[in-house]
Order: C-alpha cells, then structure tokens, then sequence
C-alpha cells in the first residue's frame, strides 16, 4: 500500500492536488517546448498503489494508468473496471502472464524480442480486435535497464507491425540516470528518430507508430521537449510507495 510520509493511505485530496501540480507541470512544459498541451498524455504509474487511491486518481480525472506487474493490473483490474478508462502494462512481460494481461492492459509497452512478440500474437488472435504494443529500446545502454538496442529497433518494429493480432503504436523507454540534462535530451532524441523513420516508412502496420512512452518526475520536460507523447509519473502524484517488493 501506498503510503504519505505520515504513514497513511494519501487521501483523495492529497492525489487530486499531486495531479493537479503533474498537469500544470506538463503544461507548461509544452508551452516551453511549443507544443499543444493536449499532445501529451499523463500516464499514472500506479506500481504498488492501492485501487482505493486510483481510483481516487481516476474520478479527479486522469484516465491512463500504467502497472510494472500483470498481477497488481489483474488484482487491481476489476476493482477499476466501473470507471473509464485505459491501463497499460509497462513493466516486463512474462509469457506465462501473457493472458490476464491480454485481459486488463490495453497497450503493453515493454515487446524487446520478437519471441516475445509472436507468443503475444499467438495468443491475442483469439481476440476480436488487436492488442496495441510499443517496442521497449534501451536508448541508455545500461545494463540495468530492459529494452531491445537502438540498432536492431527499427527491424523488431517493422517485424512486430506485421502481425495482424497487434497495432503497434510506437516506442517506449526508460531515460538515462544521469543529472547531465545534454545526455538525458540526446537519448530521448535517438528514440524520437527510432519513431520518426519506422512511422514514415510506408512498412505494413507503421502509420500509427507515433507514440513516444519516455519521460518520468525527474526529467519529463526534457522527455516533452523531445518529443514525448506519453509522460509517466507515480510519486510525483500520489506521493512515496510502500518499499514492500
């Protein structure tokens, strides 16, 4: 459970007040960057938060939630499912978990393999409408961080696309750690140009390739000045996490 530094629950108060100061921040850092705020969508991350404080998120208006778990986003899934919507997976994917999250995510951002990618066509074939997926890239090079390499992006995404049971809708990735905001921006910019030449190719299942998932509480203005359309904040909202794995 998520905890305030009192060590109770946040109450709606306190999430309808860190949501309000997230979407001022993302306004005004469209407005730097010369873009239209409504080109960038707040994603909550709600990693270990309790469905009583989401769905307090949700009726202050938010409407994108993102799980690191399939099974916090099916535990959590019908306790939410009353309020519209759209919840994504965007923490690994494991293929054993490939049906509850088919069920509850809307969009899983974390597809680094193909191997992973045909295990996840095979299965949402039995859908009526396609599962969207984002191609994950390590833009950083750190070995602690999860994602396919920049070079071999751009061939994954042309490979998922053509699978008929997944829209992919773009890229996602988690920013360099680093207080070197030129590094931080040089990064993001790789994973724009990743987008920008799958979205323009003219390849089989491309065009709606335009999500940019990047950017989180310590660099989202960069991440927006880059391009970003998908900007990802949990404790910048509801405030410190239980530290319970």
């Amino acid at each position: 459970m998520a905890v305030t530094p009192g060590g109770a629950p946040p109450g709606s108060k306190t999430i309808t007040a860190g949501l309000a100061r997230a979407t001022e921040r993302i306004v005004r850092a469209c407005q730097a960057a010369g873009r239209e705020a409504d080109s960038v969508r707040l994603l909550l991350a709600t990693k270990r938060q309790p469905a009583s404080a989401i769905r307090a998120a949700l009726e202050a208006g938010a409407g994108l939630i993102g799980e690191n778990r399939v099974q916090e986003l099916a535990g959590k899934g019908p306790e939410l499912a009353s309020l519209p919507h759209e919840a994504h997976l965007i923490g690994p994917l494991q293929s054993n978990k490939i049906n509850a999250a088919l069920e509850w995510a809307a969009c899983i951002e974390t597809i680094a393999s193909l191997k992973l990618a045909g295990l996840l066509a095979a299965r949402a074939n039995r859908r009526a409408k396609p599962v969207g997926v984002m191609v994950q890239v390590n833009v950083s090079g750190e070995p602690t961080k999860s994602g396919v390499h920049p070079d071999q992006a751009t061939d994954l995404a042309y490979q998922i696309a053509q699978f008929h049971s997944m829209r992919l809708e773009g890229f996602m990735t988690v920013g360099l750690n680093s207080e070197d905001p030129v590094a931080v921006a040089r990064c993001y910019a790789s994973l724009r140009e990743i987008r920008d030449q799958v979205a323009a190719s003219g390849a089989t299942g491309t065009r709606a390739a335009t999500e940019l998932s990047m950017g989180m509480s310590r660099d989202l203005e960069i991440a927006i000045a880059e391009g970003a359309t998908i900007v990802r904040l949990g404790t910048a909202v509801f405030g410190p996490r239980d530290p319970t794995p």
